[in-house]
């Protein structure tokens, strides 16, 4: 599979870190490609790393003014006029997407996949990685938004919750048999 991983490029502590290199470790030995920000930076080079280390590829899709901290060596990075562009490309290369802890940037790239969801727009599984409980609260208001009818469809159907990183690639693992099964793939 080619999944998509939303989250930051900041310099994180190992309460955050630790789960991350462990699921780029998981995704790199289960074959995958890795499609992120293309930053070898932070949080985003642990992922890379990982990934690469453990033998699965790197698709990168950097943005203009952030062109300067893209990895080398990735397998494939593409440069993007906007951030528009940029989350464009990372889920039309994707088969799959999660969501690891970040900022305002992560959020945006979430709640635009979950957006798309909802309306239809694409049925790629949506994983968040809800690593410390970082996303405790999203969590709640999501739910609060599905309790007085502000989602048109189960929040289940939208976003599966994962407290570990092998649950989150279990997870998409699973969706991905059943859809070879049924003779569609996933996307």
């Amino acid at each position: 599979m080619r999944i998509c991983v939303f989250l930051s490029a900041a310099d994180l502590d190992d309460r955050y870190t630790g789960p991350a290199r462990e699921f780029a470790e998981l995704l790199g030995k289960g074959g995958h490609t890795l499609v992120w920000g293309g930053s070898d930076t932070g949080l985003m080079k642990v992922v890379a790393d990982g990934v690469q280390e453990a033998g699965g590829r790197l698709c990168g899709v950097s943005v203009d003014f952030l062109a300067a901290k893209a990895r080398a060596g990735a397998d494939e990075m593409v440069v993007a006029r906007d951030l528009a562009e940029r989350k464009r490309l990372l889920l039309q290369k994707s088969d799959a997407v999660v969501i690891m802890v970040g900022g305002t940037g992560t959020l945006d790239e979430a709640t635009e996949i979950l957006e798309l969801k909802k309306h239809g727009h694409t049925d790629k599984p949506v994983v968040l990685l809800n690593t410390a409980g970082f996303y405790d609260g999203l969590k709640e208001q999501f739910r609060r938004m599905e309790d007085e009818g502000f989602l048109p469809r189960p929040l289940t159907e939208l976003v599966f919750f994962a407290q570990e990183p092998v649950g989150a690639l279990a997870y998409l693992e699973a969706v991905a048999s059943a859809a070879t099964a049924a003779g569609q793939g996933v996307a």
